[in-house]
């Protein structure tokens, strides 16, 4: 147990890189890190240096295992099997692919055309960008392993129970036309060397690192922000947890936002931070990773309206749920 607790603070949460960017600060800047200014340097460089340390990491980890699993192979595997099973791998396999929601679409056409049912195609686009392996390392870094696994958990029930009832309504003849005629590639991957698979995790390294950047450090200089400069008062006044439309509230707000989980992580973190429940907290960050505005618009050009009704108003009534019973149990997190 010792050993656990400290490799889950300083391999994770990193608290050595916490301390040195204390002494950066303090040492180097000549601020107090118990202040205004120096606080907001501090969770900035802190929060930054560390999300991109585990993210590279992780991300070419998954990668490389991800090599092993292509688009095509993907397919056969869901082929294989009928039903909740389908939908329960659907969203198993989506959280092994550290991508977006808008990244996900793509992949989602594919499996479409290959001849999956949609409501197994959608618990994997409901998963995909909401429980990747990355996050749920991120999140215990930042809050615990609690709350990690419970959001993994609820992440993965929403993505099938999504998909099901997506699947029992056959709601097929709602995907446009289009998307049946796709021509998909398949990519033969035994001949795949480990030096391939190596160049393939550096590859998929920079690309997403490239695609989010710019999230994470918007999403952190807004934690930064809420963090050390927002009075505490004026959050709870809006999100607190005696709020009963805090939920509601951090949802809406979320959905026509775009950015990766990655960068709303540190909000959720200074949200927590100055009093809001982690329910409000989660639903925010998730409504902005599962049902951001340009997802929906590029799912708007392959399903028919009736179909991105139904996939919006489930994984929205999803995840306020989600934030309530969050809000409610929270004390079982922390």
């Amino acid at each position: 147990m010792i050993v656990f607790q400290w490799m889950n603070n300083q391999l994770l949460k990193m608290q050595w890189l916490h301390d040195l960017v204390t002494k950066l600060v303090e040492n180097v800047f000549g601020l107090d890190v118990q202040e205004r200014i120096g606080g907001s340097i501090h969770f900035f460089i802190y929060d930054v240096v560390k999300i991109f340390i585990l993210l590279s990491v992780l991300i070419f980890v998954i990668s490389y295992v991800q090599s092993y699993f292509p688009p095509e192979r993907t397919r056969a595997i869901l082929g294989r099997y009928k039903g909740i099973t389908a939908n329960i791998l659907g969203a198993l396999l989506g959280t092994i692919t550290p991508f977006c929601s808008c990244s996900s679409i793509p992949l989602f056409i594919g499996f479409t055309s290959a001849g999956l049912p949609v409501g197994v195609t959608f618990s994997f686009l409901i998963s995909s960008p909401l429980v990747d392996l990355a996050s749920v390392l991120l999140l215990a870094s930042i809050f615990n392993w609690r709350i990690a696994l419970a959001y993994v958990v609820v992440g993965l029930i929403l993505a099938v129970i999504g998909g099901t009832i997506i699947s029992k309504a056959k709601m097929d003849e709602y995907v446009e036309p289009f998307v049946y005629g796709s021509k998909v590639t398949d990519t033969p991957q035994e001949d795949l060397t480990v030096q391939d698979r190596l160049a393939f995790g550096k590859e998929q390294v920079l690309e997403i690192i490239q695609r989010v950047w710019i999230y994470i450090l918007v999403g952190v200089g807004i934690g930064a922000a809420i963090h050390n400069w927002i009075p505490e008062s004026v959050i709870t006044a809006i999100l607190g947890q005696d709020k009963w439309y805090s939920v509601l509230v951090a949802a809406l707000v979320g959905i026509p936002m775009y950015a990766d989980i990655f960068g709303t992580l540190p909000i959720a973190e200074a949200l927590v931070g100055k009093g809001v429940g982690i329910g409000t907290a989660l639903a925010f960050m998730m409504a902005v990773t599962a049902l951001s505005l340009p997802s929906i618009i590029m799912l708007k050009r392959v399903v028919k309206n009736k179909l991105l009704f139904t996939f919006v108003g489930l994984v929205a009534t999803g995840i306020i749920i989600i934030g309530y019973v969050f809000n409610a149990f929270g004390q079982l997190f922390i």
